[in-house]
């Protein structure tokens, strides 16, 4: 059996549908049940393979969204055809889908039907929705969502998204004073954020104020570190920043590979998440697999995947999150009962189980 998989709106390994990609593959075991081969540009012909020996299947066409998505449109069909797929797998489903294909299509689902607001699109996801194979979504917050969209439950399954524990763990040698990764020394004590600048519901702007309440408030040293890559909303978000009397102390730092990351997260007083409609919210998860206490959106995924180790608040109070922000400081015995709840949770979320599901659902159909 030969499973394709497609690398297309993964953005380059650089957001968590990349993220999503960059581990199933380095998970999948040397026994696996399939012949596996990945297609996209040409350009992510290493992006994703490291060191695996997964073979990658070059398309030619230009790398903007209109072309991409005619190519899936009109010539998919065909060129599953000409490689022979048994069936695709497709992580980013939610950016890039398939037309009408013979080849089993496996759509996986990282974010929500509803969050979705161009009628165009949401049509055009019902369509490939009406076409696939099997639905995989990547928590019960997405498949309650479909349902509750109209879509058919019998073709949906849940498979939570995993974290790779060789990557976050606790660093027991972080500088007392600075993280240095460069390009950045980042002075502590700071809170961090790492999400994409994609949207209005990630909620960074809240997190500013937020932020400027707890400095006026507790005069404390700590800075605010946004890691992510820009997407829409960044222009706005790095104007705030900029806008603020606190601009001093706002770090905005892009995208950071996973391994930098988790210097960041174990360098930190605390994660800070505010988004309100993650599909999964695994940044979440990697925060509490590296020591770090985490405080996050009562919304979207996170109470599925968190469970009681973080402190919630609502996202649209940012007195609240302010309130929570000094509370992690100051109450260090909370601090620490979080970080021990936190090591229970992530420990069980990994992505060899992702994978190992994943398999055993492609192979029943």
């Amino acid at each position: 059996m030969k499973i394709g998989i497609d690398s297309f709106g993964c953005n380059h390994g650089q957001s968590g549908v990349g993220a999503y990609l960059l581990n199933f593959i380095k998970n999948i075991p040397e026994d696996a049940p399939f012949e596996f081969e990945l297609f996209g540009l040409e350009i992510d012909r290493y992006t994703y393979t490291g060191d695996s020996e997964i073979p990658f299947t070059s398309v030619r066409i230009n790398d903007n969204p209109k072309a991409i998505k005619r190519w899936h449109k009109r010539r998919i069909r065909k060129f599953c055809k000409k490689n022979k797929y048994d069936a695709v797998l497709f992580p980013a489903s939610m950016q890039v889908l398939p037309g009408k294909i013979k080849t089993k299509a496996i759509l996986v689902m990282n974010g929500t039907y509803s969050t979705i607001k161009v009628r165009r699109e949401r049509k055009r996801l019902k369509k490939a929705f009406k076409h696939a194979t099997l639905i995989i979504a990547a928590s019960y917050f997405i498949k309650d969502d479909l349902l509750q969209s109209g879509f058919d439950g019998s073709k949906i399954i849940v498979i939570h998204s995993g974290i790779d524990h060789k990557i976050f763990f606790p660093l027991e040698d972080i500088d007392s004073e600075f993280v240095d990764i460069k390009p950045f020394a980042i002075k502590r004590p700071y809170f961090i954020y790492s999400s994409r600048l994609s949207g209005s519901d990630k909620k960074h702007i809240e997190l500013i104020k937020a932020f400027e309440i707890f400095k006026k408030r507790t005069n404390y040293p700590h800075r605010l570190v946004l890691t992510g890559s820009d997407g829409e909303y960044s222009k706005i978000i790095h104007q705030t920043a900029y806008d603020s009397e606190y601009a001093s102390e706002i770090l905005i730092t892009g995208h950071f590979p996973q391994e930098s990351l988790k210097q960041l997260y174990c360098g930190s007083q605390a994660c800070v998440f505010p988004a309100v409609n993650e599909g999964v919210g695994l940044p979440v998860i990697e925060a509490m697999a590296c020591g770090v206490p985490v405080l996050c959106s009562n919304q979207g995924a996170l109470v599925e995947m968190a469970s009681m180790a973080p402190l919630y608040f609502d996202s649209d109070d940012i007195e609240e999150i302010a309130v929570d922000m000094q509370k992690v400081v100051e109450e260090k015995d909370l601090s620490e009962l979080m970080i021990q709840k936190g090591f229970e949770v992530s420990r069980r979320i990994n992505w060899e189980t992702t994978v190992k599901e994943t398999l055993a659902a492609i192979e029943k159909i």
